[in-house]
């Protein structure tokens, strides 16, 4: 099982010395250096939980500039926000920058605030998103997609530069639809889910059921399943937890803000909820992610989770290590993590 790292911060705090995106880069350099698989960064819009990442295509350019070996994947596009040529056409620049190791996750997108870009579309984007994964793939392959041009007339649009890879690596990001499971093996394409509203019970059933209809469309394909937790490896349990406690629950906290207003907009306002209701819906939903969602404690403990893990059938997990904890404690973190990736790789 390949361990990744996975990207999407709460940016409430003030910026290091070095700037936002020191933990990215420099977390980018240690997974290129230590045999990790891939760097994931999301595609998120409007809210400190997760802003700093609005565009996965430029901040995959600027992880190709300082890495060699380690994939540079979208987790994810959006893609009902956007032309597929668009999406093609960045993403081939990346692939270009990076000499062919670009993937790409494709979302249907949940929050409707996402869609003050195109409102559109929000009511269709889970068809959307389906033939999005199409029509990129056709035009990575050279081909094109028809479009009407600024006078009203038809056109077949093509995609540039060229792109290294012939064929473009592709997910379907999940929040935990079965039905998003069985899109993904029908298409021939990974699956990217996380443990937000599901167990690793559930997951295990939907994983099946994935491989199910995975080998049963592509005579025997046995599909790719890319599992986003939380991760903090140190020296211990109890250190970890206290180390974890504050940030953790405070990135719940802008969840929590974030799936409110997507659901009723901006006039939703947890501050008028009593805070003893908003800190216990946090410190419950700490316990659970800390000990049952997430790659916390020690390196023996989090390898005993990630051994679980992999039972269910997961093929990779991607360690999300930006959530809130400081920069320069989580890139001491990573010597730990490194660790873990060694021992997960030797249990097979």
């Amino acid at each position: 099982m390949d361990l990744s790292l996975f990207y999407f911060a709460n940016d409430s705090t003030e910026p290091g010395d070095k700037g936002r995106y020191e933990l990215l880069l420099e977390g980018a350099k240690f997974a290129d250096e230590h045999g990790f698989s891939a760097v994931w960064t999301p595609e998120r819009h409007f809210h400190p939980f997760g802003g700093m990442y609005p565009n996965p295509s430029v901040l995959g350019a600027a992880v190709a500039s300082v890495t060699e070996r380690v994939a540079i994947r979208a987790g994810s596009v959006v893609a009902p926000l956007h032309h597929p040529a668009r999406i093609a056409e960045e993403w081939s620049v990346v692939d270009n920058l990076s000499g062919g190791r670009v993937g790409v996750a494709f979302a249907s997108g949940w929050n409707s605030v996402d869609f003050a870009l195109r409102p559109d579309v929000y009511d269709e984007r889970k068809r959307i998103v389906s033939d999005r994964v199409g029509e990129v793939r056709t035009l990575w392959q050279g081909g094109s997609v028809p479009g009407v041009d600024g006078l009203g007339r038809p056109v077949d649009v093509r995609a540039f530069p060229p792109p290294v890879q012939r064929e473009l690596p592709v997910w379907l990001t999940s929040g935990g639809s079965v039905e998003t499971f069985q899109e993904a093996g029908r298409l021939k394409a990974g699956v990217l889910t996380h443990l937000l509203v599901q167990d690793l019970d559930i997951l295990a059933e939907k994983i099946r059921e994935y491989r199910r209809v995975a080998a049963a469309e592509h005579d025997g394909w046995p599909g790719h399943v890319a599992l986003m937790v939380h991760t903090l490896v140190g020296e211990d349990v109890a250190a970890v937890k206290e180390q974890a406690r504050q940030p953790l629950t405070e990135y719940l906290k802008s969840s929590l803000h974030l799936s409110a207003r997507s659901v009723v907009g901006d006039s939703v306002d947890l501050s008028t909820l009593p805070p003893e209701d908003v800190d216990f819906l946090a410190a419950q939903s700490f316990e659970r992610y800390f000990h049952q969602g997430g790659l916390f404690g020690s390196v023996e403990h989090a390898a005993e989770v990630a051994a679980r893990i992999g039972e269910i059938g997961v093929d990779e997990i991607a360690c999300l290590i930006d959530f809130g904890v400081q920069t320069k404690d989580v890139l001491a973190s990573l010597e730990h993590l490194g660790r873990l990736r060694k021992l997960v790789a030797s249990q097979g």
